[in-house]
């Protein structure tokens, strides 16, 4: 066992020796040197050393890149805290201080100094300190019996581990600081990531919905795009510098790097390397695997999400105040259906499967000739687990994706229960603080992005549609709408939302003026919430053996892979930490005949505008510029005024924001989107197709300069002609 462990993990940083075919992989930073990673894109011709971009002794790039909210990646453009991310990913924070009084989604915000900046609660910025390479001290657990295989694949463990090791760090009782410790190469590997996390970030700017979503969902994940996707926010910490939460005390951080900015815009060919946080790669999947996941996961999830938003769109079209309240949960929702159906045409156009196969075959024939027996059955095993699995991952996905994401109301019915011992107790303390908690819980679902109505109508579309794909399997509450209610989803739906002690604040207060056990039992609401869970909890009960076996299997098949392949490189699956890509500028081919070229200008935006369609708004003003050709110090050579452009580096979800930078380090774009044809992306890079689409720098500060005023912004930034 440890001369395999030995012989993996050599193989492991010698894949990195030979070059990559292509443009593939989201390399980890902390092995650019041992992976001698940074030689090769000198070749390509990148101008910085390993220790530019990441180090721990001085600061480099990696200091200036982190992790915007929960799922973005965003950049320091100025020593005075200034981060630039996507409009997207300034989305929900956009609509949380949007009103039908101050509609920043429609009009776009532009603050014209510090002091009308706008905290945004529980909104946060995340930088990496350090990582550390803890693989050794990782697998000693299981030698030393203090963990099995499965648990230290498991976060538990692994959350328990870093602890220990924050304990007896630098960091320990340091203000902001936190650790984890994540599995790398299938649970092969593992690193710690000391990160520390700003709780006081401040919305600074943010260009109309008409720019800054401009294309909608019509363009969403395609080529051509003239999408102005960007926002800007402040990290705003203590007098010493330190994570604080918000006060008026606070100041702007003076960060120890910034990204300088260069107008010099791009040529076909030049190098172009993005630092980021691509969230989830799935590129050791086999062929079942992959098979399970277009019709077990892609499949349901579209149809689900697509009855959803139906609703949505037509109740936000018919309310101004529904359309704000609704705008970033409709945006998360269609973002991820579109991506779905994209996933599963190209991995039929762009030949996945068969490629997987082909490579299931190279792996059978390495297995036989290397004699590892485990190697040998590891992908049958694994077939095996997906047959076996696939009614309870479709029951899944078509669950969650209906009562856990699409359907919003519902009771804390373990909060009801526990309020119902107490009176059965007779406790009146119990029962003040149970009733307290009860409010708190109200509020936290009918809060200001919430329509009582409007989710109604969303569960009179899912309810029917969930037994449809069930196909008789399904939660008890099924049973009561067939029983008390005749089959009639409209009569039970209509009674859950009006008769609940949930369904209304006066529903609520009356119950907690006298409440009672009888009150409690007969309560829609909780006995539909606690149908839901106990549901939820039983698939996934049914599933719990399937994943364990299957982590275990995926751990030996990826450490056959990373031996069948080496010294080919091969970088681990992205998992939300931070990674470095590099590429180049470069037009694409998506289909015979057609050519896109590696740019976007103004004039296709004016090309695109339709009055009659809210998706291809354009601006008066923005109209206004382009006639004058007012484009200032950020036009192109001829003239004109980009817009976006591509470049062939590997991206995914969580790279959105992340900053495209030139052979010199310089900040040339904001990277926002894949383009349709790849988007098979994140179980096999497409070496001809894949591409990464960036709204360029120079539009970025166009829009911010002529159009929001916000010159002084401009002022603070470190810009290179």
């Amino acid at each position: 066992m440890k001369k395999r462990k030995l012989l993996c993990m050599t193989l492991l940083s010698a894949m990195a020796l030979l070059p990559v075919k292509a443009d593939e992989g989201m390399w980890l930073l902390q092995l650019m040197k041992e992976q001698h990673l940074t030689d090769q894109m000198v070749r390509r011709g990148l101008k910085l050393t390993a220790d530019d971009l990441y180090s721990t002794s001085q600061p480099a790039l990696k200091d200036a890149v982190g992790i915007f909210g929960g799922g973005c990646t965003g950049e320091i453009i100025s020593g005075e805290g200034l981060i630039l991310t996507n409009h997207h990913c300034g989305y929900a924070s956009i609509q949380q201080h949007s009103s039908e009084e101050h509609d920043y989604l429609t009009n776009g915000f532009w603050a014209k100094n510090r002091s009308e900046e706008l905290a945004t609660p529980g909104l946060k910025f995340t930088f990496v300190e350090k990582i550390v390479d803890v693989t050794d001290s990782v697998l000693a657990c299981i030698s030393r019996g203090e963990a099995t295989e499965l648990e230290v694949l498991g976060y538990p463990f692994l959350d328990r581990f870093a602890e220990r090791q924050m304990a007896q760090s630098e960091y320990d009782g340091k203000a902001g600081m936190e650790v984890e410790c994540l599995p790398f190469y299938g649970g092969n590997r593992y690193y710690l990531f000391y990160k520390k996390v700003y709780t006081d970030v401040r919305m600074v700017a943010a260009p109309p919905s008409s720019i800054g979503k401009f294309g909608g969902e019509t363009d969403n994940w395609m080529w051509p795009r003239h999408t102005g996707d960007f926002s800007i926010f402040r990290i705003y910490a203590d007098k010493d510098g330190e994570p604080a939460d918000y006060s008026p005390e606070n100041v702007p951080l003076k960060t120890p790097k910034h990204l300088t900015i260069s107008l010099s815009g791009i040529q076909e060919g030049d190098y172009a390397m993005i630092m980021g946080f691509p969230g989830s790669t799935e590129r050791f999947l086999t062929r079942s695997q992959i098979q399970q996941m277009m019709d077990c996961e892609n499949t349901p999830r579209i149809q689900v999400r697509e009855a959803r938003q139906e609703v949505l769109k037509a109740e936000m079209a018919a309310s101004h105040k529904v359309r704000i309240q609704y705008a970033s949960k409709y945006a998360q929702s269609s973002n991820y259906w579109k991506n779905s159906i994209g996933m599963n045409k190209a991995i039929v156009d762009n030949r996945v499967r068969e490629m997987k196969s082909e490579q299931e075959a190279r792996f059978t024939e390495f297995a036989d000739a290397s004699g590892h027996t485990e190697y040998q059955s590891v992908v049958s095993d694994i077939d095996g687990l997906m047959e076996s699995s696939t009614q309870w991952r479709y029951l899944n996905t078509a669950f969650v994706e209906t009562f856990m994401r699409g359907i919003e109301f519902g009771a804390p019915y373990v909060m009801l229960d526990s309020l119902k011992s107490a009176l059965q107790r007779g406790n009146k303390d119990a029962v003040e603080k149970w009733s307290e908690a009860l409010r708190g819980a109200f509020h936290s679902v009918h809060n200001k992005d919430y329509d009582h109505d409007v989710d109604r109508k969303v569960a009179k579309v899912l309810f029917p549609l969930f037994e449809e794909m069930a196909k008789g399997d399904m939660p008890s509450f099924y049973e009561t709408i067939r029983k008390k209610y005749k089959g009639s989803v409209e009569a039970y739906v209509d009674a859950l939302y009006d008769n609940s002690i949930f369904s209304s604040e006066k529903n609520l207060e009356k119950f907690l003026k006298k409440p009672t056990v009888k009150a409690i039992e007969r309560d829609l609401a909780k006995a539909y919430s606690a149908g839901k869970w106990d549901f939820y909890h039983k698939m996934q009960d049914r599933l719990r053996s399937t994943e364990n076996e299957l982590q275990l299997l995926h751990k030996t098949y990826v450490r056959g892979l990373c031996e069948m392949y080496a010294p080919v490189p091969k970088s681990p699956d992205a998992n939300f930490t931070i990674r470095l890509t590099y590429g180049s500028v470069e037009p694409y081919s998506p289909a015979d005949g057609v050519r896109y070229d590696y740019f976007t200008t103004l004039e296709g935006v004016m090309q695109k505008e339709d009055a009659e369609n809210p998706e291809f708004i354009v601006p008066a003003k923005l109209k206004q510029l382009y006639e004058q050709k007012d484009y200032g110090r950020y036009a192109m050579k001829d003239g004109r005024m980009p817009v976006c452009f591509i470049t062939t580096n590997d991206i995914t979800g969580g790279n959105s924001g992340s900053p495209v930078m030139d052979a010199h380090g310089r900040l040339i774009g904001s990277a926002f989107d894949g383009n349709w044809e790849s988007l098979s992306g994140d179980i096999n890079f497409d070496n001809e197709k894949q591409r990464c689409i960036v709204v360029d720098i120079r539009y970025i500060l166009f829009i911010l300069d002529k159009l929001g005023g916000c010159g002084h912004l401009i002022e603070e930034m470190t810009i290179s002609e």
